[in-house]
């Protein structure tokens, strides 16, 4: 018994030796990396400057978008093109010369509605909601063009990685991903748009910096 007591005494010895090196003591550094800001986008990387922080909602049509995260990549990165090959984005021919960047968005759904709300492959949320971030025309309107995914998440509705189909009853929810191509030069803007159901909805995300 008087052994046991010994060694316990020695390691809270040791213990209390690892903390004072360290500065502080396990609780406070666990609460430091716990308490580490989440980054949930890089718009000012592209000169953009936020006119509302993440997370951000709209609602049209008894349908509630909500941006949590959305971050812009070169296209050619690493980064990004580990997404396309994951997902099986369509890798089309020179599209890294057509398209400049690529933008991957966490965002979450939610049917506040008393009807089933979706969009299918053929009638896609393409049609419900878009970004838009330029006013030039030649760069397909200045709107973010929506990646569908062509391996097996396609076919999945209600991804929780890689959304294309989705189908909420009335106050269900969904978190998931989405990919989209910038064709533009620059960000002038970033700009959410629904239409659902025949109602419209918007909200400025960004705005370049003077």
């Amino acid at each position: 018994m008087k052994k046991i007591w010994i060694k316990g005494i020695k390691s809270l010895l040791v213990s209390g030796f690892l903390v004072a090196s360290l500065g502080g003591s396990v609780g406070t550094a666990e609460a430091a990396a716990n308490t580490a800001p989440i980054m949930k986008d890089n718009l000012s990387k592209y000169g953009l400057v936020k006119d509302v922080e993440l997370p951000v909602t709209v609602t049209a049509g008894g349908l509630s978008y909500t941006l949590e995260k959305i971050m812009i990549y070169d296209i050619k990165s690493t980064y990004a093109q580990d997404l396309i090959k994951k997902y099986g984005y369509p890798k089309l021919t020179n599209m890294e010369a057509y398209y400049k960047y690529f933008v991957w968005t966490k965002l979450t759904l939610e049917n506040k509605s008393d009807v089933t709300i979706e969009a299918t492959p053929k009638n896609t949320f393409a049609h419900q909601w878009s970004f838009t971030a330029s006013d030039e025309e030649i760069n397909d309107g200045g709107t973010l063009k929506s990646m569908m995914p062509l391996t097996d998440y396609y076919h999945i509705k209600n991804s929780k990685e890689a959304l294309w189909g989705y189908s909420l009853k009335p106050g269900e929810k969904l978190t998931t991903y989405q990919a989209y191509t910038y064709r533009g030069n620059k960000f002038n803007y970033l700009k959410i748009n629904l239409d659902v159901n025949g109602s419209k909805a918007d909200q400025s995300i960004a705005t370049k910096a003077n």
